[in-house]
């Protein structure tokens, strides 16, 4: 039988260098900032052998509550351009979407989950739910999680 893995949450300040290295080394992979391995571990002055030997034991932590990820529900009418208008709503706050899934309309409606970053939105919570519940074809839009 494998040996149990256990996690831990540390304080940046608390770890070796070289974790934070790697884990910026991956930041930079996934956001196209490099494109090779080597690049990556180039720019974030590391070896790739260095890069190899953690990098599936080094995740940054995503504090959703600091990132203010909001997942909103809403029930639309199966009518073209409502989901359209909604993510117009989104767009003109300044909430970053991140997630969308719609259910297929039944009895003309569809239900459709939104999950937004919200920290850097220009108006209020209240205010993007205000505008999109008023919108025509919007039958139900609330925050659901978050």
């Amino acid at each position: 039988m494998g040996k149990e893995i256990k996690y831990y949450i540390v304080a940046a300040e608390a770890l070796p260098e070289i974790f934070i290295k790697v884990a910026e080394a991956k930041r930079m992979m996934q956001t196209g900032e490099a494109d090779t391995v080597g690049a990556a571990t180039r720019l974030a002055g590391i070896s790739r052998s260095a890069f190899y030997k953690y990098k599936d034991s080094v995740q940054p932590f995503n504090d959703m509550k600091a990132e203010h990820i909001i997942t909103f529900y809403g029930m639309l009418k199966d009518n073209t351009g409502v989901l359209s208008r909604v993510l117009s709503v989104f767009a003109q706050s300044g909430a970053n979407i991140l997630t969308i899934n719609q259910s297929i309309p039944t009895n003309g409606c569809a239900a459709v989950t939104i999950s937004a970053e919200t920290s850097d939105m220009a108006e209020s919570l209240e205010t993007l739910l205000a505008e999109a519940s008023a919108l025509e074809g919007v039958v139900k839009f609330e925050v659901m999680a978050g």
